[in-house]
């Protein structure tokens, strides 16, 4: 959540909203939720009212965020993942829920503060490591709701295609944990350009490899193309989150010198 809100808001208005939800909601209850499996967090809050699942999904770290979304019907998914866009200012009552959901009593105070949560890079966030068509699905039913909005979280998302504008160290520290099977899938969906990069950035021997493996495979489902993006982009991801990498497009270049 932590790296959700300093993107969104900046390290001072991050720490300034942290120390307010801090006092409104029991963190070691949300500490609790970040710990538990997909399909364990699933099974607790799956009967709950949808906007107290945003509200969950919001707390959690991306990937665990997606990966429990994942198990909710489409129908709701789509929901889930609208309320989170849309949500902004959680009520008092609902922040009592949550914690009533947590098996928790609310901590502070009985006045009228609204919290504030949700939003465009959270929404991003998460949809980035939905696979199967569920981010496009989740996207769409934005759309529906608010075109607008729809299109900011569209250009916040970081996809394969935007591989090409992180720096050559970067993507050779990458390639070198992408596996070659997974790497040559995606590259069937890439552009030209894209896969030129990539290709640079590999050892001689692979780069051949992956260019014969590419000449030699048939046609492949376009969902099989994408999911396996998804995979490199998860890979990406983590080694971003470890310091290994630097993925902000159009800024690499002028912090790896």
């Amino acid at each position: 959540m932590q790296n959700m809100l300093h993107k969104a808001l900046g390290s001072e208005g991050a720490s300034d909203l942290l120390g307010k939800l801090e006092s409104a909601i029991d963190m070691s209850g949300v500490e609790a939720l970040k710990r538990m499996e997909p399909d364990v967090l699933y099974e607790m809050i799956k009967n709950e009212h949808p906007q107290i699942i945003a509200t969950v999904m919001v707390f959690l770290e991306p990937q665990h965020a997606a990966a429990t979304a994942k198990l909710f019907p489409d129908e709701i998914r789509d929901e889930l993942m609208l309320r989170v866009a849309l949500l902004q200012k959680v009520q008092p009552a609902a922040l009592k829920e949550l914690n009533e959901v947590m098996s928790r009593a609310m901590e502070g105070t009985s006045d009228t503060r609204r919290s504030t949560v949700g939003g465009v890079m959270p929404t991003a966030e998460i949809l980035n490591f939905m696979s199967g068509g569920m981010d496009k699905a989740a996207l769409a039913k934005i759309g529906e709701h608010d075109a607008e909005l729809a299109q900011l979280i569209l250009e916040q998302m970081f996809t394969f295609e935007d591989l090409v504008d992180i720096d050559d160290r970067s993507l050779q520290t990458l390639l070198l944990e992408v596996p070659q099977d997974m790497l040559v899938v995606a590259l069937k969906g890439a552009s030209p350009r894209l896969k030129e990069k990539l290709l640079k950035n590999m050892a001689r021997r692979a780069a051949e490899g992956v260019k014969e493996d590419l000449e030699t495979r048939g046609p492949m489902k376009i969902q099989d193309v994408e999911d396996q993006q998804k995979a490199v982009l998860v890979i990406a991801r983590a080694l971003s989150d470890e310091g290994r990498i630097n993925m902000e497009r159009g800024k690499a270049a002028d912090q790896f010198v």
